[in-house]
């Protein structure tokens, strides 16, 4: 038998032959996996504007991918299903708010005032991210295929802003009734962008965020 012969490649390449005669293929390069991140980040954000704009009746797969600029193909490469795409852009979205808002609250700083940190979290609750969530949250009501996705996602990103709003106002969940009045906050914020979403309620938001900063202070201490 032959022995088996390796022959320098081109760089970037192992050049190597296995038993079978087949090239042994490159592993990925770091552009390539850049070009990745980037394309499920455009396919992400894409599918939230598409569900804000359109409703879930409106966003398919292929809607999404050419907003993003990818083909159809592309698109499945990244996300196999039509709920799995969508799931990943509310959860992708309200990841990168969370992120926002730890920029404008920065760990470890002076306590912002909470009446800054009260309208910052009912700011989670309009624009484009609530309202794809909302359409996710119509389409679970009656789809059984996608209902149990998205109530595990719910669950999941609720307790991060819950974490989130504790961490912010300086919160003492061991004091009997804060954490309902936290949980209370965000219930209420959650009311005024479905209020917000027929109506420019700007002005009566500013009013009740006013009025809730006073009760924290009260109950927070």
């Amino acid at each position: 038998m032959a022995p088996v012969t390796t022959e320098p490649g081109p760089p970037g390449q192992t050049g190597q032959t296995g038993q079978t005669g087949q090239a042994v293929q490159p592993a990925p390069t770091a552009p390539k996996q850049a070009r990745s991140r980037v394309t499920r980040r455009h396919l992400l954000e894409a599918a939230v504007a598409c569900l804000a704009e359109q409703g879930w009746a409106g966003s398919t797969v292929a809607v999404v991918a050419e907003r993003a600029g990818v083909s159809r193909g592309a698109a499945q490469h990244h996300f196999r299903t039509r709920e799995e795409l969508f799931t990943a852009a509310v959860e992708y979205m309200a990841e990168e708010r969370s992120t926002a808002l730890l920029d404008v609250f920065p760990r470890g700083g002076a306590a912002a005032p909470r009446a800054e940190v009260v309208g910052a979290l009912i700011d989670l609750y309009t624009g484009p991210m609530f309202r794809a969530a909302l359409q996710l949250w119509v389409a679970a009501s009656h789809e059984e295929q996608l209902r149990p996705r998205v109530a595990e996602l719910e669950g999941r990103v609720g307790r991060e802003t819950h974490r989130l709003a504790v961490e912010l106002l300086g919160a003492d969940e061991s004091v009997p009734g804060v954490r309902e009045t936290v949980q209370g906050l965000l219930d209420m914020a959650r009311g005024l962008g479905l209020a917000n979403v027929l109506s420019d309620d700007t002005a009566r938001r500013a009013r009740v965020v006013a009025q809730w900063a006073r009760i924290l202070d009260s109950e927070l201490g």
